[in-house]
């Protein structure tokens, strides 16, 4: 395997498919005594990436009962 000249590598398809590193899954570098590991970050859902952005004090279901008019 080699390095790009824009610092890229190609991970081998058996290796994605067996830790389901597929396109637009988020990795980490790790340097641990001069050996470089390449880790899969925590898994997490689309909910759990904007969990909390919103400042409000209501409740998420008064919030949900207003939406619906109720």
């Amino acid at each position: 395997m080699n390095i790009t000249t824009k610092g890229q590598v190609t991970i081998p398809k058996e290796i994605r498919d067996k830790y389901g590193l597929d396109e637009g899954v988020e990795v980490d570098f790790i340097d641990e005594e001069g050996i470089v590991k390449l880790i899969k970050k925590g898994t997490s859902s689309p909910i759990d990436k904007v969990y909390g952005i919103l400042k409000s004090k209501e409740r998420s279901d008064d919030v949900v009962e207003e939406l619906r008019g109720r």
